[in-house]
């Protein structure tokens, strides 16, 4: 008690000498927000980069919220999204693209082979989505909203109690925010970054890095509102193959995450439904990957991340065909329903 209290009256104090003193109040340090940032300066001959939205303390100060791009911009070409940090005490999801991003910032220095991929892809990462959360040591974000159930979206099945989402109250975890007032900023500015860039596209696939579920890296796709399968379950069924047979000593279970639980307000399978509305993409999947724990992991997941990057550039060379679709379901309904 004496330690909140402290940080209460901190807090109090900050406040009081940055109105008395016209002092503006920063944010405390992120180390990966400023890692991502020298490795956004080392890159700034190949990438782009924005801030999609800030987002404030409620001690005073504020943190961007970086969007970096590469490779081709033309809507012609496929997209690939990745995405980190949604989860301000998973902070290893935000390492695992900071360490992609550095990687690919690197290799452009040398690797005639990567500037060739990027001229037919192009690559989205938002690798710190909740930097509020991570400097507060928390599941949500400032406001208490865990953004991982905040979209406009109903589990269709009861779901387990709180971890499904839940509205009683943001000193509990896994809030989803009042009911009828609209996304956080955070949330909607993913939202805003994938309908720009990936939605678009005749092709695109998204990896959203978190940490820790069971006893095995995983690497879920949706649903996890309901226990259907998706409508591209023949397209996840394929890029499950390919990678499988690329990589045949991988560690990963591939799965619907409605196998293990369901939720209210996945932002995925919010984004998800858009792409299937017709109004987008033709064939745009999204895979929340979630990874267990620290050890082997700036190792490990660098190969699924280069290896989407690598699909998504020759999805046309495995993605189902009319004749062979049925039987892609058929397989997937087998192994996951």
């Amino acid at each position: 008690m004496g330690g909140r209290v402290t940080r209460m009256l901190c807090g109090h104090v900050d406040r009081f000498f940055s109105q008395v003193l016209k002092v503006p109040v920063t944010a405390p340090k992120l180390p990966e927000l400023e890692a991502l940032e020298r490795i956004m300066e080392l890159g700034a001959g190949w990438l782009q980069s924005r801030v999609a939205c800030e987002v404030s303390l409620p001690t005073g100060g504020s943190y961007p919220v970086h969007v970096i791009t590469l490779g081709n911009p033309s809507p012609d070409v496929p997209g690939v999204g990745y995405f980190g940090g949604v989860h301000g005490l998973e902070r290893i999801g935000a390492e695992v693209v900071i360490a992609f991003l550095h990687s690919l910032v690197m290799r452009l220095q040398w690797d005639s082979t990567l500037h060739r991929q990027l001229e037919s892809v192009r690559l989205v990462l938002m690798p710190i989505v909740n930097p509020g959360g991570m400097a507060l040591g928390t599941r949500a974000n400032p406001h208490g909203v865990d953004l991982m159930r905040n979209a406009p979206v109903d589990a269709n099945e009861p779901v387990p109690f709180l971890v499904g989402g839940q509205r009683l109250s943001s000193g509990l975890p896994w809030y989803r925010g009042a009911k009828g007032r609209g996304m956080e900023v955070e949330s909607q500015a993913v939202c805003d970054v994938v309908t720009a860039e990936l939605l678009q596209r005749d092709f695109s696939v998204s990896v959203d890095c978190h940490s820790g579920f069971g006893s095995r890296d995983r690497i879920w796709f949706p649903y996890a509102h309901k226990r259907a399968p998706i409508a591209h379950l023949a397209e996840m069924q394929a890029l499950k193959n390919i990678f499988v047979q690329s990589n045949n000593h991988h560690r990963y279970v591939i799965e619907p995450q409605s196998l293990q639980y369901l939720a209210h307000g996945d932002l995925w399978d919010h984004l998800y439904l858009q792409s299937c509305a017709g109004l987008f993409s033709r064939h745009g999947i999204f895979n929340p990957l979630i990874e267990h724990r620290q050890q082997r992991v700036l190792r490990q997941h660098q190969l699924l991340l280069d290896f989407l990057s690598r699909a998504a550039c020759g999805h046309r060379l495995w993605l189902p065909s009319p004749e062979t679709r049925a039987h892609h379901h058929a397989q997937a309904l087998q192994d996951w329903y």
